[in-house]
Parts: structure tokens; sequence; C-alpha cells
């Protein structure tokens, strides 16, 4: 039963795990970074419970996971209306756009094991239609603004520490630090999408579903090995 569970849940489980471990050295080496600089300007060391649970580490992370789930967001509506000659992360040229009823097998075109809502109409299935983008989107909304908050903290902490005057909230989020420290993430991960979408069109990776088969051709687009 386990041993089932583990083969047909493996790429999941593998990425929760590097997740889980990233994370945690993530944690050790900015506590070992931030204990640096605070000795260095003639603080205490801060204990790895009391650097978790600090503003610090808080915006480190939400600002790396808005920026992932920005590209995602991104990346899910650009290939409804958008296309890629050659590239198997996108649909064929000429099958831009929502997809009709039939091809989307939903109302009566749904099959017997199709999702319940897939085959309602109305508002369940508009919205389940379009749960996807959704559910990223308010995931990104909702670490954009911890990475907002904690940033405030943060940056207030290093303002009150040099004496200078605390920021509003509002006042951070249209601050020169904030937008630094946002825009850094979003161009990453630009970069990365950008490199995936052209390279598939020319490169292979032999059995993996993001890349064409080995032999097919370059203006091949949407097939996946």
């Amino acid at each position: 039963m386990v041993r089932r569970f583990v083969k047909d849940n493996g790429l999941s489980l593998f990425f929760l795990v590097a997740f889980a471990l990233s994370l945690v050295g993530q944690s050790f080496a900015g506590n070992a970074a931030a204990n640096a600089d605070r000795l260095a300007e003639g603080g205490t060391a801060l204990s790895w419970p009391a650097y978790v649970t600090s503003s610090d580490f808080a915006v480190d992370v939400a600002e790396n996971w808005q920026s992932e789930y920005l590209q995602f967001l991104l990346f899910i509506l650009a290939t409804v209306w958008l296309v890629q000659r050659g590239s198997p992360e996108s649909k064929k040229p000429g099958a831009q756009g929502e997809e009709s009823d039939a091809e989307q097998k939903i109302g009566r075109h749904a099959a017997p094991d199709s999702p319940a809502w897939a085959g309602a109409g109305g508002l369940r299935q508009g919205l389940y239609g379009r749960s996807l983008g959704l559910l990223m989107g308010l995931i990104f909304v909702l670490s954009w603004l911890a990475q907002s908050v904690a940033g405030t903290a943060a940056y207030n902490a290093r303002q009150l520490a040099q004496l200078q005057d605390p920021l509003s909230w509002g006042e951070y989020v249209v601050s020169a630090d904030f937008w630094n420290r946002t825009l850094q993430n979003w161009q990453s991960e630009f970069l990365a999408v950008l490199s995936m979408v052209v390279l598939s069109v020319y490169l292979r990776q032999r059995g993996s579903p993001e890349s064409k088969p080995v032999g097919a051709p370059h203006e091949a687009t949407g097939v996946e090995g």
C-alpha cells in the first residue's frame, strides 16, 4: 500500500522533500548570515527558533513564494492565448483561446469519470474551469501580502536600529527596498520560463513530458515526449 502510494506520487513527493530540505537549509544558512551581521555591528546572536520566527526570515521566504506563484499564474494564463511554434509548452498555432465545450469535455460533453463540476452548468462550471489560475492567483496575492508585511517589519527594525524613522505599510510597498527585492525575483522567474519555452524548441530530454520526443522536428508544437 505504502509502496504503491510512493510509486504513484513519486514526482510530488520528490519535490516536497526537496522543498522541505531547502527550506530547512535556508533557515540555518540565513541564521548564520544574520548572526554574522549582528555580531559585526556589536549586537547579540539570535537563536535558530528566534530567527525562523523573525520578520527577516519571513520576508525572504515570502518573496520567493510570491514570485514562483506569479510565474505559474502568468504562464497558465498566457498559454491560453499565446503560442510558441515548436515548443511542447505551447498549444499549436491556431488553437488559441479557451476551446469549445466538446474539446474541454464539459457540460453535456462530460465523460462519466469527469469531475462533478465539469458536468455542471453555470457558476460551478465556470469556477472549476478556471480553478487552477484562481488558486495560483490567490496564493500569489497572499504571499505578496505576507512579503510586504514582513518586509515592512524587517525594514523598520533596521531603521530603528539606525535611529531613523520607520515607514508605514503603504510607504514601504512603494519604496525602493520593496521593489528591489520584488523585481529581482520576478526577472529570474520570467527568464526561467522564457528559457524553457524557447530551448525546448531545439533541445530534448529523452523520456520527459516537458520535452518533445528526441526525433520530433523542431517545428512540432504541443507534442510531448
